[in-house]
């Protein structure tokens, strides 16, 4: 892959998370705290936007490689409000584990150097459930749910399993880098 020198990159993140308290005792580790930081995940975004940046070969609209400033929101919420917003958006019944609503569609704003990339929503529990199904820590499963929901919002789809293995093999790589 190509690399490129990018100047300074800005994010800014609208961090929300509910109050889990109920899950206290599953969530103890020093690691699994930062999930619910925002700063943590402001350098997990920043350093993602960073590594796109710099390549010349990733299959994404032109326009995100001309950008200084990014912001996005991020949501960690209850099952109850993901399958509100999977029924009322998605039009699917009960709890997923991440959804993805990209704002960037106008390239008539192509002209600007922010964008606004769109909201994630993570659903703790769900990811808790599938830590435990996959067998490794919360952090990982939050980690890889964001950066699935992360790429949604530049544009990546998975329409077919060439895509999808594409994406995922895309997703394991920002997630090593972060290590």
């Amino acid at each position: 892959m190509k690399e490129k020198i990018i100047s300074e990159i800005n994010l800014d993140l609208v961090f929300q998370c509910n109050d889990f308290s109920q899950f206290s005792n599953k969530l103890k580790d020093t690691k699994t705290h930062l999930i619910f930081k925002s700063i943590f995940w402001e350098k997990v975004f920043l350093s993602w936007i960073n590594i796109i940046l710099k390549k010349e070969d990733y299959e994404l609209p032109n326009y995100i490689f001309e950008k200084k400033s990014f912001s996005l929101g991020l949501q960690i919420i209850s099952n109850q409000e993901i399958a509100s917003l999977n029924k009322k958006w998605m039009q699917k019944n009960g709890p997923t584990d991440v959804l993805s609503f990209p704002i960037i569609s106008d390239e008539s704003l192509n002209n600007l150097d922010h964008i606004e990339l769109g909201d994630i929503f993570i659903s703790l529990e769900m990811a808790l459930e599938q830590s435990y199904e996959y067998k490794h820590s919360i952090y990982r499963e939050m980690i890889w749910l964001a950066s699935h929901g992360f790429l949604h919002l530049l544009g990546w789809e998975h329409n077919n399993e060439h895509d999808l293995e594409n994406m995922l093999n895309f997703q394991e790589y920002l997630i090593t880098r972060l290590d």
